[in-house]
């Protein structure tokens, strides 16, 4: 099994910035991508950004120039540096991670999601 456990959320002005940082353990062999989605009130989950390698990255385009994603592969580790946030970035923000849990696992990997982390910009 595989846990990722969040945090950095909490709460800031508009124009403010928050470092999210989201941790994988457990049985994994490698992992394939991580990323982050959030969902607000009364919404569906819906895509923020995705990171396989640091020149292989995919943002919502409402995110685009505002936040970055990064990884640490040795800590197995994903990072989402949120600047310039707006109130319509508010919400819960839950990480992502497509892990292998062995070799002879399947190459496409399984999923696995974070508890979430409340992220709430006031204008």
């Amino acid at each position: 099994q595989v846990q990722l456990v969040e945090s950095g959320g909490g709460l800031v002005q508009a124009g403010g910035s928050l470092r999210l940082s989201c941790a994988a353990s457990g049985t994994i062999f490698s992992i394939n991508a991580m990323g982050w989605y959030r969902q607000a009130p009364g919404k569906q989950r819906e895509l923020v950004a995705t990171i396989i390698t640091s020149s292989s990255t995919n943002y919502a385009d409402s995110v685009k120039g505002r936040f970055t994603i990064s990884r640490d592969g040795a800590k197995n580790t994903v990072y989402l540096q949120m600047n310039s946030l707006k109130p319509g970035d508010t919400g819960v923000y839950y990480c992502n991670a497509n892990v292998r849990s062995s070799v002879w696992a399947p190459i496409r990997g399984s999923d696995y999601w974070g508890q979430g982390t409340q992220v709430t910009v006031s204008s």
